[in-house]
Protein backbone atom coordinates (compact mmCIF):
# COMPACT_ATOMS: atom_id res chain seq x y z
CA UNK A 1 0.00 0.00 0.00
CA UNK A 2 3.10 2.54 0.07
CA UNK A 3 2.92 2.59 3.98
CA UNK A 4 5.85 2.50 6.28
CA UNK A 5 5.21 0.73 8.96
CA UNK A 6 7.58 1.91 11.78
CA UNK A 7 7.93 1.63 15.70
CA UNK A 8 9.36 5.03 16.71
CA UNK A 9 9.53 8.62 15.59
CA UNK A 10 12.67 10.44 16.02
CA UNK A 11 12.46 14.02 15.82
CA UNK A 12 15.91 16.02 15.73
CA UNK A 13 15.25 19.65 16.12
CA UNK A 14 17.92 22.28 14.70
CA UNK A 15 20.79 23.19 17.32
CA UNK A 16 19.44 25.83 19.07
CA UNK A 17 15.53 24.99 18.91
CA UNK A 18 12.75 25.39 21.86
CA UNK A 19 12.04 21.83 22.98
CA UNK A 20 8.85 23.29 24.52
CA UNK A 21 6.38 23.58 21.55
CA UNK A 22 7.08 20.55 20.23
CA UNK A 23 6.60 18.71 23.22
CA UNK A 24 3.06 20.14 24.18
CA UNK A 25 2.12 19.19 20.66
CA UNK A 26 1.98 15.42 21.83
CA UNK A 27 -0.48 16.58 24.66
CA UNK A 28 -2.64 18.97 22.81
CA UNK A 29 -3.33 17.75 19.41
CA UNK A 30 -5.25 14.96 19.78
CA UNK A 31 -5.00 13.35 16.69
CA UNK A 32 -1.27 13.32 16.93
CA UNK A 33 -1.84 11.94 20.85
CA UNK A 34 -3.65 8.76 19.22
CA UNK A 35 -1.31 7.48 17.27
CA UNK A 36 1.87 8.98 19.32
CA UNK A 37 2.95 8.44 22.82
CA UNK A 38 6.03 11.05 23.99
CA UNK A 39 8.86 8.85 25.33
CA UNK A 40 11.39 11.35 26.23
CA UNK A 41 13.59 14.36 25.36
CA UNK A 42 17.35 14.00 25.01
CA UNK A 43 20.18 16.72 24.88
CA UNK A 44 23.22 16.65 23.54
CA UNK A 45 25.32 19.19 25.11
CA UNK A 46 28.89 20.01 23.30
CA UNK A 47 31.22 20.16 25.95
CA UNK A 48 33.77 21.94 24.33
CA UNK A 49 31.48 24.94 23.08
CA UNK A 50 28.25 24.70 25.97
CA UNK A 51 29.92 26.80 28.33
CA UNK A 52 29.53 30.01 26.21
CA UNK A 53 26.67 28.73 24.58
CA UNK A 54 24.95 28.73 27.65
CA UNK A 55 26.15 31.65 28.55
CA UNK A 56 24.40 33.33 25.47
CA UNK A 57 21.78 31.80 24.28
CA UNK A 58 18.63 30.93 27.02
CA UNK A 59 17.54 28.13 24.07
CA UNK A 60 20.46 26.31 25.50
CA UNK A 61 19.39 26.78 28.39
CA UNK A 62 16.20 25.24 28.36
CA UNK A 63 17.45 22.00 26.11
CA UNK A 64 19.29 21.15 29.44
CA UNK A 65 16.06 22.12 31.68
CA UNK A 66 13.47 20.47 29.48
CA UNK A 67 15.63 16.99 29.33
CA UNK A 68 15.11 13.49 30.56
CA UNK A 69 18.51 12.33 29.10
CA UNK A 70 21.54 14.68 28.82
CA UNK A 71 24.22 13.26 26.44
CA UNK A 72 28.05 15.39 26.78
CA UNK A 73 29.89 14.92 23.69
CA UNK A 74 33.78 16.29 22.88
CA UNK A 75 34.89 15.80 26.11
CA UNK A 76 38.03 14.63 25.12
CA UNK A 77 38.55 18.25 23.73
CA UNK A 78 38.55 20.31 27.16
CA UNK A 79 40.16 19.40 30.74
CA UNK A 80 38.67 17.13 33.04
CA UNK A 81 38.12 19.96 35.34
CA UNK A 82 36.51 21.62 32.77
CA UNK A 83 33.87 18.59 32.07
CA UNK A 84 33.40 19.02 36.01
CA UNK A 85 32.10 21.94 35.79
CA UNK A 86 30.33 21.88 33.14
CA UNK A 87 28.89 18.57 34.61
CA UNK A 88 28.13 20.04 37.93
CA UNK A 89 26.81 23.36 36.13
CA UNK A 90 23.99 20.49 33.82
CA UNK A 91 23.18 19.36 37.49
CA UNK A 92 21.91 22.58 38.78
CA UNK A 93 19.81 23.47 36.12
CA UNK A 94 18.35 19.52 35.86
CA UNK A 95 18.68 17.51 38.61
CA UNK A 96 16.63 14.33 37.12
CA UNK A 97 18.16 14.06 33.87
CA UNK A 98 21.23 11.67 33.91
CA UNK A 99 24.44 12.74 32.43
CA UNK A 100 26.43 10.56 30.13
CA UNK A 101 29.93 11.34 28.41
CA UNK A 102 30.27 9.91 24.48
CA UNK A 103 32.11 9.49 22.28
CA UNK A 104 31.35 10.29 18.43
CA UNK A 105 27.65 8.72 19.12
CA UNK A 106 28.87 5.48 20.66
CA UNK A 107 25.44 5.29 23.02
CA UNK A 108 23.53 1.99 23.85
CA UNK A 109 19.95 2.09 22.97
CA UNK A 110 18.99 1.45 25.76
CA UNK A 111 19.92 5.16 27.12
CA UNK A 112 17.63 6.22 24.50
CA UNK A 113 14.90 4.72 23.31
CA UNK A 114 11.67 4.01 25.87
CA UNK A 115 13.23 5.89 29.09
CA UNK A 116 9.31 6.67 29.46
CA UNK A 117 10.26 10.51 30.75
CA UNK A 118 6.47 11.51 30.14
CA UNK A 119 5.20 8.49 32.13
CA UNK A 120 3.16 9.37 35.20
CA UNK A 121 4.93 6.95 37.43
CA UNK A 122 6.17 6.81 40.50
CA UNK A 123 9.93 7.07 39.71
CA UNK A 124 10.82 10.20 40.40
CA UNK A 125 15.25 10.47 40.79
CA UNK A 126 17.24 13.01 41.34
CA UNK A 127 20.56 13.75 41.68
CA UNK A 128 21.87 12.52 45.04
CA UNK A 129 25.16 14.82 44.67
CA UNK A 130 22.48 17.57 44.17
CA UNK A 131 20.47 16.90 47.19
CA UNK A 132 23.49 16.50 48.95
CA UNK A 133 25.25 19.86 48.31
CA UNK A 134 22.03 21.68 49.65
CA UNK A 135 22.48 23.18 52.65
CA UNK A 136 19.17 24.77 53.50
CA UNK A 137 16.55 23.15 56.42
CA UNK A 138 13.73 24.28 56.47
CA UNK A 139 10.97 23.76 59.70
CA UNK A 140 8.29 21.91 56.72
CA UNK A 141 10.48 18.91 55.90
CA UNK A 142 11.09 21.22 52.42
CA UNK A 143 14.17 21.79 50.77
CA UNK A 144 15.43 23.21 47.52
CA UNK A 145 18.72 23.79 45.79
CA UNK A 146 18.69 27.16 43.76
CA UNK A 147 20.54 28.80 46.03
CA UNK A 148 18.05 31.02 47.97
CA UNK A 149 18.63 35.20 46.83
CA UNK A 150 21.59 36.23 48.33
CA UNK A 151 23.43 32.98 48.39
CA UNK A 152 25.42 31.52 45.47
CA UNK A 153 27.14 28.31 45.11
CA UNK A 154 31.36 28.28 45.34
CA UNK A 155 31.92 25.44 42.87
CA UNK A 156 34.10 26.33 40.44
CA UNK A 157 31.89 25.70 37.60
CA UNK A 158 30.05 28.66 38.62
CA UNK A 159 33.24 31.07 38.19
CA UNK A 160 35.31 31.46 35.37
CA UNK A 161 38.43 33.28 35.01
CA UNK A 162 39.43 35.46 32.07
CA UNK A 163 41.42 37.81 30.69
CA UNK A 164 41.41 40.36 33.41
CA UNK A 165 38.02 39.73 34.50
CA UNK A 166 36.11 36.93 37.05
CA UNK A 167 32.51 36.09 35.82
CA UNK A 168 30.08 34.12 37.80
CA UNK A 169 27.30 31.74 36.22
CA UNK A 170 23.77 32.70 37.06
CA UNK A 171 21.69 31.01 34.74
CA UNK A 172 18.23 31.74 34.53
CA UNK A 173 17.20 28.28 33.93
CA UNK A 174 17.18 26.44 37.41
CA UNK A 175 15.97 23.93 39.79
CA UNK A 176 14.79 22.99 43.31
CA UNK A 177 13.35 20.36 44.99
CA UNK A 178 10.37 20.36 47.45
CA UNK A 179 9.80 17.77 50.31
CA UNK A 180 7.06 17.40 53.12
CA UNK A 181 6.30 14.35 55.86
CA UNK A 182 2.99 16.30 55.97
CA UNK A 183 0.28 15.35 53.66
CA UNK A 184 -1.26 17.50 51.14
CA UNK A 185 -5.19 18.62 51.03
CA UNK A 186 -6.02 17.27 47.94
CA UNK A 187 -8.39 20.58 47.09
CA UNK A 188 -5.63 23.51 48.31
CA UNK A 189 -2.76 22.22 46.59
CA UNK A 190 -5.31 21.59 43.57
CA UNK A 191 -6.29 25.45 43.36
CA UNK A 192 -2.86 26.06 43.86
CA UNK A 193 -1.04 24.42 41.41
CA UNK A 194 -3.78 25.79 38.89
CA UNK A 195 -3.27 28.94 40.07
CA UNK A 196 0.85 29.06 39.57
CA UNK A 197 0.69 27.29 36.05
CA UNK A 198 -1.97 29.50 34.96
CA UNK A 199 0.72 32.41 35.80
CA UNK A 200 4.11 31.45 35.44
CA UNK A 201 3.26 28.04 33.15
CA UNK A 202 5.76 29.66 30.15
CA UNK A 203 8.47 29.84 32.54
CA UNK A 204 7.75 26.24 33.80
CA UNK A 205 9.58 23.75 31.76
CA UNK A 206 9.38 20.43 33.64
CA UNK A 207 7.81 19.89 36.83
CA UNK A 208 7.32 16.50 38.91
CA UNK A 209 5.91 14.67 41.97
CA UNK A 210 5.17 11.74 43.49
CA UNK A 211 2.48 13.00 46.29
CA UNK A 212 1.34 12.02 49.74
CA UNK A 213 -2.23 13.04 49.98
CA UNK A 214 -4.89 12.66 52.57
CA UNK A 215 -7.82 10.60 51.56
CA UNK A 216 -5.68 7.67 49.37
CA UNK A 217 -3.35 4.96 50.58
CA UNK A 218 -1.95 5.66 47.06
CA UNK A 219 1.02 7.43 45.97
CA UNK A 220 -0.33 10.46 43.58
CA UNK A 221 1.62 11.42 40.65
CA UNK A 222 1.75 14.62 39.03
CA UNK A 223 3.90 16.40 36.29
CA UNK A 224 3.66 18.93 33.71
CA UNK A 225 5.27 20.96 30.90
CA UNK A 226 4.76 24.52 31.03
CA UNK A 227 0.41 25.32 31.40
CA UNK A 228 -0.16 21.37 30.74
CA UNK A 229 -0.47 19.83 33.51
CA UNK A 230 -1.45 16.17 34.39
CA UNK A 231 -2.11 13.73 37.24
CA UNK A 232 -3.07 9.76 38.07
CA UNK A 233 -2.84 7.46 41.23
CA UNK A 234 0.21 5.67 41.50
CA UNK A 235 1.02 2.27 43.37
CA UNK A 236 -0.02 1.92 47.43
CA UNK A 237 2.66 3.51 49.54
CA UNK A 238 4.51 0.61 51.19
CA UNK A 239 3.97 -0.39 54.57
CA UNK A 240 7.71 0.37 55.49
CA UNK A 241 7.87 3.03 53.44
CA UNK A 242 8.05 6.87 54.58
CA UNK A 243 4.96 8.73 53.31
CA UNK A 244 6.53 11.95 52.12
CA UNK A 245 5.98 13.53 49.27
CA UNK A 246 8.99 14.99 46.88
CA UNK A 247 8.64 17.50 44.05
CA UNK A 248 10.91 19.05 41.62
CA UNK A 249 10.43 22.28 39.87
CA UNK A 250 12.64 23.49 36.80
CA UNK A 251 12.09 26.63 34.93
CA UNK A 252 12.85 30.15 33.73
CA UNK A 253 13.82 31.84 37.05
CA UNK A 254 11.02 30.79 39.18
CA UNK A 255 9.25 32.17 42.15
CA UNK A 256 11.18 30.07 44.43
CA UNK A 257 9.81 31.93 47.37
CA UNK A 258 5.74 31.60 46.35
CA UNK A 259 5.99 28.42 45.30
CA UNK A 260 7.63 26.78 48.65
CA UNK A 261 5.10 29.39 50.37
CA UNK A 262 1.62 27.96 48.51
CA UNK A 263 2.43 24.36 48.88
CA UNK A 264 3.33 24.80 52.91
CA UNK A 265 -0.05 26.31 53.27
CA UNK A 266 -1.60 23.45 50.61
CA UNK A 267 -0.55 20.33 52.92
CA UNK A 268 -2.80 19.70 56.28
Amino acid sequence: KGLLDFDRVVIETTGLADPGPVAQTFFMDDEIAESYLLDSILTLVDAKHAPQQLDDRQEARRQVGFADQIFISKSELVSAEETEALIHRLKHMNPRAPQQKVHFGEVPLANVFDLRGFNLNAKLDIDPDFLKDDTHDHAHGHEGHDHAPGEHCDHPSHASEGAGHHHRHDDDVKSFVYKADRAFDPARLEDFLGAIVNIYGPRMLRYKGVLHMTGTDRKVIFQGVHQLMGSDLGPEWGADEVRQSRMVFIGIDLPRDILVQGLDQSLV
